[in-house]
């Protein structure tokens, strides 16, 4: 664990520290040899004073150097990494709602068995995380906002239904970044979820990603997909349709924003996925400024030296 410093130019002057206590040493070495140079040996007494008072002396202007010393430490802002427990991680939940996610390869459905993984992802979350969701299909909204009550994030969760729309893949990702950048001094991640095409919007999934990017925000995608082709309807002519899962695009977020992609094939894959998610969050250590406990030790160090000095029976004679 390294520290370090917000302002490590106020750190030079640390070497007045050592400077001072030289000097002090030197002048009083000084009037030693001065005061053997005279024959009245009262005056040497006075000069030279006796060891009680030289020792008392010598550790009163040590204590004064280390209460600089502290002080000087204090002001250049030190701080250390912690695991981040404090403010917690911002995660938002970015999930499809179009048409292909009422198709009954998943069981009832790829939404219901989506929604029930989910729950299992935000419930495995630390107290201090925050958890939000953002549903797209031909365009995105916010189902649930970010929030450290995990509860009302869930009844949300629940309340979701399906849409008839197409699938607007970068829009809901540039929503769900939006609301990640919503609350700050917190690790931010994003969960995409979807089993088809962008084929609606106005932001490209490419375009998020970047924006994901810039914002310093993970992207773990999760693409949804049985083996077997799945029919979702059938058009005018009666013959079927089928999702297509645009694998490629969502691999290529994840890899841009330093994420993950996963594949599910079934609702158990699908519950793993995210239960892999909740470990794989990369929880990175935050600055934590110790600059107080300097100038608390610093205050310490100087209520000691003035108890040395001033205390009824004097510590040190």
């Amino acid at each position: 664990m390294m520290a370090g410093f917000e302002n490590p130019e106020i750190l030079v002057f640390l070497v007045a520290v050592p400077v001072i206590f030289l000097l002090y040493r030197m002048i009083l070495r000084k009037k030693k040899h001065q005061a053997i140079g005279f024959s009245n040996l009262g005056f040497i007494k006075s000069a030279l004073g006796d060891r009680k008072k030289s020792r008392r002396s010598e550790i009163m202007i040590i204590l004064s150097l280390l209460i600089v010393a502290l002080m000087i430490v204090g002001f250049s802002n030190p701080h250390i990494p912690l695991e981040q427990t404090k403010e917690g991680v911002s995660v938002v939940l970015v999930m499809d709602v179009s048409g292909s996610m009422q198709a009954n390869d998943y069981q009832p459905n790829r939404l219901e068995a989506a929604k029930k993984s989910a729950s299992i992802l935000i419930s495995s979350l630390k107290p201090k995380d925050n958890a939000g969701i953002i549903t797209f299909e031909s365009g995105a909204t916010t189902a649930a906002y970010l929030s450290p009550y995990k509860e009302r994030v869930l009844e949300k969760l629940a309340a979701i239904t399906p849409r008839e729309g197409k699938t607007a893949i970068g829009d809901g990702l540039s929503m769900g970044i939006e609301m990640a950048l919503s609350i700050p001094n917190k690790k931010k991640v994003v969960i995409l979820l979807s089993d088809g095409v962008n084929n609606a919007g106005v932001i490209s999934p490419n375009d998020a990603a970047k924006f994901a990017k810039s914002s310093n925000i993970q992207v773990y995608a999760v693409g949804l997909g049985s083996e077997e082709p799945a029919v979702i309807g059938y058009d005018f002519f009666g013959s079927p349709q089928y999702a297509e899962l645009d694998e490629a695009t969502l691999k290529a977020i994840a890899e841009f924003t330093g994420g993950k992609y996963f594949k599910s094939v079934d609702t158990a894959t699908l519950d793993n996925i995210y239960k892999n998610i909740s470990q794989e969050i990369d929880r990175e250590p935050e600055e934590t400024n110790i600059k107080d406990w300097f100038f608390l030790a610093a205050l310490l160090v100087f209520l000691g030296q003035l108890y040395l000095r001033y205390g009824r029976k004097m510590v040190i004679e």
